[in-house]
């Protein structure tokens, strides 16, 4: 089976629009399991617009929307509810979003270790910018200097992964005052641009390192033996 991983950058999207394109990419990669030529890993790249705040199904995500409705008119932010995990985020301009639609049964992970995986991408993506990217024990995600830097939430079904995570690049910060990110109570965010100032690199090239490090972690994590999960 094919190690390649598909990267397409999408761009700009509406959060909407990029669920369904999810959804119907991991029906394909489900369906293509018997197929003489899988494609069992994708990524897309991609900044959403209109900004949107997300609220997972957990029950207390609610909880953690700290605007009103007349800010959320103001600034230019929609509501929506996903299927990730996790907890509520915040999309927009200026933030590298990646969807990796995987087979973890092809890449011999299962819900830990896939998360472990992508955290060690992201810090990976950073160290190209010397900036040092962290895990926190108690906090998924990647941390710089105990900030969230990179987000995380992913949803697993028939073993093949949708969702994934949010690279602060540029960011405009102040959304996330309009929230308790990730339900986080005290915890800070930043981003690349805030870290590097001026040297902060423009999206493009860190669309190009992501795609780098992912192909070669996919290519790398794929040659591990199979483990068929149940």
């Amino acid at each position: 089976m094919s190690c390649t991983l598909n990267i397409s950058d999408i761009g700009i999207l509406p959060y909407e629009e990029a669920l369904l394109l999810q959804r119907n990419t991991h029906q394909t990669v489900v369906d293509g399991r018997n197929s003489p030529t899988p494609s069992p890993f994708h990524l897309f790249l991609l900044e959403h617009d209109p900004a949107v705040i997300t609220l997972s199904k957990r029950p207390t995500a609610g909880e953690h929307l700290l605007a009103t409705p007349e800010q959320l008119t103001k600034a230019g932010i929609e509501i929506c509810r996903t299927d990730r995990g996790g907890d509520i985020t915040y999309h927009g301009l200026g933030q590298l979003v990646g969807y990796p639609i995987c087979d973890l049964n092809e890449l011999s992970l299962r819900i830990h270790g896939y998360m472990r995986f992508l955290e060690q991408c992201i810090i990976d993506v950073l160290a190209e910018f010397n900036i040092c990217g962290v895990r926190d024990e108690c906090a998924t995600g990647v941390w710089v200097d105990g900030c969230k830097i990179c987000a995380m939430g992913v949803r697993v079904s028939k073993w093949v992964s949708m969702h994934g995570f949010a690279l602060n690049v540029t960011t405009n910060l102040d959304h996330f005052d309009l929230i308790v990110p990730c339900g986080l109570v005290g915890r800070s965010v930043t981003s690349m641009q805030k870290i590097l100032g001026n040297a902060c690199p423009p999206m493009e090239t860190v669309k190009r390192v992501v795609s780098e490090k992912f192909s070669e972690a996919i290519a790398l994590q794929a040659q591990v033996p199979k483990e068929p999960h149940q």
